[in-house]
C-alpha cells in the first residue's frame, strides 16, 4: 500500500463522524489545532469533510470567544483529565477551560480555493474573529498575548516552561487523580508526575474561579509569553485581515485586524533572547527567559516579523541544529542539558510544527532550510509510519501510533509536490 493511501486510511480510521480525533486511545476527542492541520491534509481528497473537520471545532466555541483545546462530546474513561475534572465550562458542549496555538484562520485561508471559497471564508470569519479578540482581550499581559497553561501552547513538557513551573507550588486541596497517558505509551516519553501535578493545580484553579478567563490570566499561577500562540497568533491576524479584505467586511472590523497585526509585530522583540540569539519563552512576571532554541523559535519567517539580525541569528541556530541531528526539526535544543530525544517535546521532531516552520522559511525565500525542514519529516515517516513525534537523532516513531496530523501533513506536502510538478 502507497504512504498516500495509508494516510487517508489514517484519517479514515479516526474519524468520529464530522471530526477526527488524533489517534485512538491515548487522544479520543477533537483537539483544536490538530483540526486545523487535520483539515489541511482531508481538503487533499474531500474538501466537503475538510470543511466539516472546521465547523465542528467552531462549534466548541464558548460565548466569550475562546475556542478552547480540547471538545468532550463524551466521558470517556480512556483519558485524562476528562470533562468532570475540568468542571462547568460554559460552552455548548463540554470542554478544557484553556485554548491552543489559533492556526485555524491560516489554514482556513489555505483551503478554501475555488468557486465557493469566499462564501466558506464568510461562514466562519465572525467565530474565527470573536476567537481572535479573545486572544487580544482575555489573554493579553504586558502588551503580548500570554498563557496561562503549558497545554495551552501545546508544547505541553517543552522545557521552556520549567521556569514558570519551577515558581508554582501544588495546590494543597488538589482532588487525586489517576493518570491514562502512562497506561498508552512508555511513561518515560511523557510529562513527569511533578510537571502533572501542577498541571492540574492550574485546572483547579480555574474551575475555582468559574472559568473568568481575565481572572485565570491576571491571577492565576502560571503566565508566561509564548513564541508558538504568538507567532501563530500574529500569521493567523494576517490571514484574517486579508480574508476580511477579500469578503469585503466593514472598515472598523478591518482597522480592528491591523490594530492586533500592529501590538504583535511591537511585541515580537519581547520574545527576543539577544544572549542566545533566539526568540524563546518568557516569564511574564519575572521577566526571565528560556534558555533554548525550540521548534517554534524559527516561526518568525512563519508569522514574517523579526528584524534582519534577528533573522540571521535564527537561521544560523537552523543551520546549527542541522549539524547536531539526521531529522530536522528538533522540538528542543540540541545543545541543551536538558534535550531528551523522545521524550515528548524535550526533543521529538513534530509534525505541525515542521510544516509551519517549512512554509514560513519557503515564504521568505529561504528554501534550501524549508527544504530540509520538510525532508526531516518527510523521511522519519517513510522510515517509520505516521506517528505524534520522531526521534531527531534515529527518525524512530515517537508517542502515538496512526496519528492523524502527521497523515495530513504528508497528504498537503505531497499534493503541493503533485501540483508543481503539474505547473
Amino acid at each position: 500500500m502507497s504512504l498516500k493511501q495509508l494516510a487517508i486510511d489514517t484519517l479514515a480510521k479516526n474519524d468520529r463522524g464530522g471530526f477526527t480525533i488524533p489517534t485512538s486511545g491515548l487522544y479520543p476527542y477533537q483537539w483544536n489545532w490538530d483540526s486545523a492541520f487535520v483539515a489541511l491534509g482531508i481538503a487533499t481528497y474531500d474538501m466537503d469533510r475538510a470543511w466539516s473537520e472546521i465547523t465542528t471545532l467552531i462549534e466548541g466555541q464558548w460565548p466569550d470567544g475562546m475556542i478552547p483545546s480540547i471538545i468532550f462530546r463524551d466521558d470517556n474513561p480512556d483519558y485524562f483529565p476528562g470533562p468532570a475534572r475540568w468542571g462547568k465550562t460554559p460552552g455548548a458542549i463540554p470542554s478544557t477551560g484553556v485554548s491552543q496555538p489559533p492556526v485555524l484562520a491560516t489554514a482556513v485561508r489555505l483551503i478554501t480555493t475555488g468557486p465557493q471559497g469566499p462564501a466558506r471564508r464568510a461562514e466562519v470569519f465572525d467565530a474565527i474573529f470573536a476567537w481572535h479578540k479573545w486572544f487580544h482581550d482575555k489573554r493579553t499581559a504586558n502588551g503580548i498575548v500570554a498563557t496561562v497553561h503549558p497545554w495551552e501552547t501545546g508544547r505541553d513538557n517543552c522545557p521552556e516552561w520549567n521556569i514558570g513551573l519551577d515558581l508554582m507550588e501544588v495546590a494543597d486541596n488538589l482532588p487525586p487523580y489517576t493518570r491514562m497517558d502512562n497506561k498508552h505509551v512508555n511513561p518515560a516519553f511523557r510529562p513527569t508526575q511533578e510537571q502533572y501535578d501542577k498541571y492540574l493545580t492550574i485546572v483547579h484553579f480555574g474551575d475555582s474561579i468559574g472559568w473568568d478567563q481575565r481572572r485565570l490570566t491576571d491571577e492565576g499561577p502560571f503566565l508566561m509569553a509564548d513564541p508558538n500562540i504568538h507567532f501563530v497568533l500574529l500569521r493567523a491576524d494576517k490571514d484574517l485581515l486579508a480574508m476580511a479584505t477579500e469578503i469585503g467586511k466593514s472598515a472598523d472590523i478591518c482597522d480592528q485586524v491591523r490594530a492586533w497585526i500592529a501590538k504583535g509585530e511591537a511585541a515580537t522583540d519581547y520574545l527576543w533572547n539577544d544572549d542566545l540569539g533566539a526568540f524563546t519563552a518568557r516569564d511574564i512576571r519575572t521577566g526571565k527567559f528560556s534558555a533554548g532554541f525550540s521548534n517554534c523559535s524559527a516561526l518568525c519567517f512563519y508569522a514574517d516579523t523579526g528584524t534582519p539580525n534577528q533573522r540571521k541569528r535564527t537561521l544560523d541556530s537552523l543551520n546549527r541544529i542541522t549539524s547536531k541531528v539526521d531529522y530536522m526539526l528538533p522540538s528542543w535544543d540540541p545543545d541543551a542539558p536538558d534535550f531528551e530525544a523522545q521524550r515528548y517535546w524535550c526533543g521529538p521532531v513534530w509534525p505541525q510544527m515542521n510544516y509551519m516552520t517549512a512554509l514560513g522559511l519557503a515564504e521568505q525565500g529561504e528554501h534550501e532550510l524549508a527544504q530540509t525542514v520538510r525532508d526531516g519529516l518527510c523521511d522519519a515517516i517513510e522510515k517509520s509510519g505516521f506517528w505524534e513525534c520522531f526521534n531527531p537523532l534515529t527518525g524512530e516513531g515517537c508517542v502515538g501510533a496512526n496519528f492523524s496530523w502527521t497523515a495530513a501533513v504528508w497528504l498537503s506536502w505531497q499534493h503541493e509536490t503533485e501540483q508543481s510538478d503539474v505547473a
